[in-house]
């Protein structure tokens, strides 16, 4: 074990933050394939509902820069226990809301709770165990990350079918209070406030920065590019994005340290990520498009469809992890590489009598492609900051995610839209009418996939590069949200 590592890492501590994970993440997948229901409930549009997922996002992808800041001023449980109230309290109000601007209320403070929890479970994991135990650590982490995300859609499309959208909420509650109580009662730390400043200004032009490029970017697949609010706010964003970083250099002690670029490994590994996070988040987003727009599945036969890889996808997470400590992530990142550009070439060929049973085999080969990359090439990516610069390597890497999915999915769908006209007036008059908007939507479907295939191909040249990595020198600082400081509470009794 090093000097920072614990000897015995804080097995009950971790399984309560998993939980507080898992519930935020699985909400954040329930509540799609029940906007039309809450549209028709208060008789909205489809751009006023879409709030609902996008301003979640836009709240994630402002506040989870801070969070770096917020694991090093304040002690785990506070941390814990504030992002699990503020969830509770969203989800309270969002279950019992009888008007659309209470519900989105709900939503923001949601998203407020959720923005904290996966950067401080990450830290705790990192702080929690050697870089020799690390690979095997986060794929339990991996498998919360997946499998929540996995049920989502499958389970939302289910209850939709038979109840109202606001079962979705109710089904949270309970978990969500017996979570936060456990962690009132066994959870605590000895850790002391820490006298750090947070920069006003780093919080304004960070807001500026990620809140425009994302509302940007997931405003375009419905603007479409063309429309000044798109192409505006991604100039905002990308101009105070660039303040923001020029600020962080210039500061003693910065919101989000970007001196973390500086270590070969984490900038890889940041560089791959973001490449196929792009690719996943946009084929995750084109296949439901299929499935549901050209053929005419159901939300819940489609979510039952995606399912399997998904389950594939989480339960090879452990194993994953386990093989990157034995071989390191550079072998898993080329072979999962390997399957995903494979995989992502079949669904080139889709067409509107592909069988069910085809895309299931074909969905669930590519996720377990995907199962070799995220984890692995994360993980590497970590072990080579000093343990001081962990929370702005978790930070940096949840905010990269959210980027990457947003400018990922208006892309594909982008390319998509623009391939499905294209392939419309090329079609007219050889096909039947009727027949013509599909066929010409599978092929732009097509065209987008073939867009991830060569960002995949990308990703794959530069993990030939990826090195095992070790920390670098760390100084003598104290560790920010240290596994220690987490204990099970004392026995009064």
């Amino acid at each position: 074990m090093t000097e920072n590592t614990p000897t015995k890492p804080p097995y009950k501590m971790i399984a309560m933050l998993l939980a507080g994970a898992f519930i935020a993440l699985l909400n954040n997948t329930l509540l799609n394939v029940a906007l039309p229901s809450i549209m028709a409930d208060f008789d909205i549009s489809p751009a006023t509902v879409q709030w609902l997922t996008t301003g979640y996002m836009l709240v994630n992808g402002i506040l989870i820069p801070i969070t770096a800041f917020l694991i090093q001023k304040f002690s785990v449980r506070g941390l814990f226990l504030t992002a699990m109230t503020l969830f509770t309290l969203g989800t309270a109000l969002a279950g019992f809301s009888h008007s659309f601007p209470v519900l989105m209320a709900g939503r923001v403070i949601q998203a407020s709770g959720s923005a904290i929890m996966m950067p401080l479970l990450m830290n705790v994991m990192l702080t929690s165990f050697p870089v020799e135990k690390r690979g095997s650590a986060m794929g339990i982490f991996g498998l919360v990350m997946v499998f929540a995300p996995a049920i989502g859609p499958t389970l939302s499309g289910w209850i939709v079918e038979h109840y109202e959208w606001r079962v979705l909420f109710y089904m949270m509650l309970p978990f969500a209070i017996v979570t936060l109580l456990l962690a009132v009662f066994r959870l605590y730390d000895n850790k002391q406030s820490v006298h750090t400043h947070l920069d006003v200004m780093s919080v304004i032009l960070s807001s500026i920065g990620f809140g425009g490029i994302l509302y940007g970017f997931s405003a375009a697949g419905d603007k479409g590019w063309a429309s000044l609010e798109v192409y505006g706010t991604i100039v905002i964003g990308v101009v105070g994005l660039v303040l923001f970083i020029t600020r962080q250099f210039q500061l003693e002690k910065p919101m989000l340290d970007f001196r973390i670029y500086k270590y070969p490994m984490f900038a890889l590994s940041s560089a791959i990520s973001l490449t196929v996070t792009m690719g996943m988040f946009g084929g995750m987003l084109l296949m439901p498009l299929y499935i549901q727009t050209v053929r005419g599945i159901s939300p819940f036969h489609a979510g039952l469809l995606m399912l399997p890889g998904a389950l594939i996808m989480g339960a090879m997470s452990p194993i994953t992890g386990r093989l990157f400590d034995k071989f390191g992530g550079r072998i898993l990142a080329i072979t999962g590489l390997l399957i995903t550009i494979v995989t992502s070439y079949f669904f080139t060929t889709l067409a509107l009598d592909t069988s069910y049973t085809e895309l299931i085999m074909l969905y669930s080969f590519r996720m377990f492609g995907m199962s070799m990359l995220m984890m692995p090439v994360m993980t590497n990516g970590l072990n080579q900051l000093p343990a001081r610069m962990n929370p702005h390597g978790t930070a940096m890497n949840n905010t990269l995610n959210q980027v990457a999915g947003a400018v990922g999915s208006a892309l594909l769908v982008t390319i998509m839209s623009t391939q499905t006209r294209i392939h419309a007036e090329e079609l007219a008059g050889t096909i039947d009418p009727a027949l013509l908007g599909q066929q010409a939507m599978v092929e732009g479907i097509n065209d987008a996939f073939m867009v991830t295939v060569y960002v995949s191909i990308i990703a794959l040249v530069l993990a030939f590069f990826m090195k095992r990595a070790k920390p670098a020198e760390d100084s003598n600082e104290e560790l920010p949200g240290r596994a220690e400081d987490l204990t099970e509470a004392p026995n009064h009794s």
